[in-house]
């Protein structure tokens, strides 16, 4: 054998989402037909994609006095740690890169240092921008500019909140890069900004591919502070001889992946058909299908999806939906107060709860980042006239069954505005370890619902820099590796041949004609 025949190809990933961040070691492997690993001449094996996660660790905002901020000099401590576990466990990576959630950004001065800490995208200076801009500018020409859902911690949002408040730092800043670009500059020493990122923003032009001038300078905002935009599989640079030394590792490439995680994601969905609709679960839920080129319709405007970029010059049409975020707030609110679930125990709770008793809109601004989420729940449901949830399954089924009928409104306003009608939903994210959801999500739409891979935005990362590395030709043959790696599980609708089943599918059409009446304070 020889020894390019012997090298496993091995590549280093970082996730990092809204709550947590994990590193995990990605392998192509040849394994027997017997799934033993190894391969020989007469029988070469099937390719596998190993993961390992090898790092683990919370993301925890900070709150300094009327701000909520990232604590991104923790978060690299921590992508640090990732790369020094990496090797103390014999592991030899060829190349690391980091995905994470969108919008969010850091500044540099014209030193390449850090002008002050990061903000949340929770952090309530944007309340009413959206309004405010949209007066000003026109909604019409926002969205045509943009292609993007009307969300306030959207980055524009967010610069022009800094604008309005007058912050110095605007005026310091040489370059704005965005989270995983920030993170792997410091590793680097490099300064880039990747494609998916920069669709997130609300500042680049997806008709035109180029930042949107123009509008930065209607609203005050520098244009020359962002980096020309370089595609997935990007290479940046090597981590710098500091970093080396300080983790006493070998010098690496990092790789700009696409490196928002919806993006990295979506392109480890799965799917055989290259229409399919898919939904990446998390404490962000977002629903979308992939497209050649960006929708920019005055009834994708009405319905308020986004247009964001994706892996060799796709688009993705799709729309953010609150997510299992409600549950985790409720969670974290029942532990201040002295009673602590797993989420486990609430899934166990709200299976016995009620079915479909109590309904919310999970995208209603009242749950972005309230005080205490189960009292907003109530207040929601008081003021609806539907009963108000009494225990913690109660609310627990009350939000899952709203999220899955969410998710059958999105999917068919979907199918509307591209005129597919898709066979069922691809659910993928650590949100399909939920089997209840899964299983509701199924019954709402009465449509399969295949859930896997858990570790999407990883796998998705993964796959970017074995492409980048030589190990794939291409993204299908990267998704050929998925499906070979990772069962996916099926959840279908019980269908209508008992009583039981029929009485079943008429209270959820119920339950959805009341979920369409609740009020919305966002279109739908």
């Amino acid at each position: 054998m020889s020894s390019e025949q012997q090298h496993v190809p091995c590549v280093l990933a970082f996730d990092l989402g809204a709550s947590s961040g994990r590193a995990f070691i990605g392998e192509i492997r040849s394994e027997s037909p017997d799934n033993s690993t190894g391969a020989t001449a007469d029988a070469p094996g099937v390719r596998k994609l190993h993961i390992t996660e090898i790092h683990r660790f919370p993301n925890v905002p900070v709150q300094i006095g009327g701000h909520l901020h990232w604590d991104t000099p923790m978060l690299l401590r921590e992508i640090k740690t990732g790369i020094r576990k990496a090797f103390q466990a014999g592991y030899r990576p060829e190349s690391c890169a980091i995905d994470t959630w969108g919008v969010d950004f850091g500044l540099l001065d014209r030193n390449g240092e850090l002008l002050g800490i990061p903000y949340h995208y929770r952090d309530r200076q944007t309340e009413g921008l959206v309004e405010e801009v949209s007066a000003l500018v026109g909604a019409e020409r926002l969205f045509r500019e943009s292609g993007l859902q009307f969300m306030p911690f959207n980055t524009l949002y967010q610069l022009y909140a800094m604008k309005k408040a007058g912050s110095p730092k605007l005026d310091l800043a040489e370059t704005l890069l965005l989270t995983p670009d920030l993170l792997s500059y410091f590793l680097t020493g490099r300064r880039v900004c990747e494609f998916t990122m920069a669709t997130t923003t609300g500042l680049f032009d997806p008709g035109r591919g180029a930042w949107n001038s123009a509008l930065m300078e209607q609203l005050g905002i520098p244009s020359t502070i962002f980096p020309d935009p370089v595609p997935p599989g990007t290479v940046i640079g090597e981590l710098t001889a500091e970093v080396c030394a300080e983790l006493d590792v070998p010098p690496i490439k990092t790789i700009a992946v696409a490196s928002h995680d919806t993006e990295s994601a979506a392109a480890a969905v799965p799917a055989d058909s290259p229409a399919f609709a898919y939904l990446v679960s998390g404490t962000w839920s977002l629903l979308g299908t992939q497209m050649a080129k960006p929708l920019l319709t005055p009834a994708v405007l009405e319905r308020q999806f986004s247009n964001e970029g994706g892996v060799d010059g796709t688009y993705h049409l799709l729309k953010n939906i609150m997510g299992l975020w409600i549950l985790q707030e409720c969670k974290r609110k029942w532990e201040q107060a002295g009673e602590a679930y797993t989420f486990a125990e609430l899934v166990e709770l709200a299976e016995r709860a009620k079915p479909l008793r109590s309904l919310i809109d999970p995208d209603d601004l009242r749950f972005m980042n309230p005080a205490d989420m189960p009292e907003e729940i109530r207040a929601y449901c008081r003021e609806t006239g539907q009963p108000v949830p009494d225990s913690p399954g109660a609310f627990a089924r009350c939000i899952l069954e709203s999220l899955a009928l969410r998710y059958r409104q999105v999917l068919e306003q979907a199918e509307e505005l591209t005129g597919s009608r898709f066979a069922g939903l691809h659910m993928v994210g650590g949100g399909i370890q939920n089997e209840l959801l899964c299983r509701l999500t199924a019954e709402a739409i009465g449509r399969p619902v295949w859930a896997g891979p858990v570790e999407a935005s990883a796998i998705g990362n993964l796959l970017v820099q074995l492409r980048t590395g030589g190990w794939l030709k291409d993204l299908q043959e990267g998704l050929e590796l998925v499906k070979a790696s990772f069962p996916f599980q099926v959840y279908e609708p019980k269908q209508e041949t008992e009583p039981e089943n029929e009485k079943r599918t008429a209270l959820w059409a119920a339950a959805y004609e009341r979920f369409e009446r609740l009020g919305r304070s966002i279109p739908c």
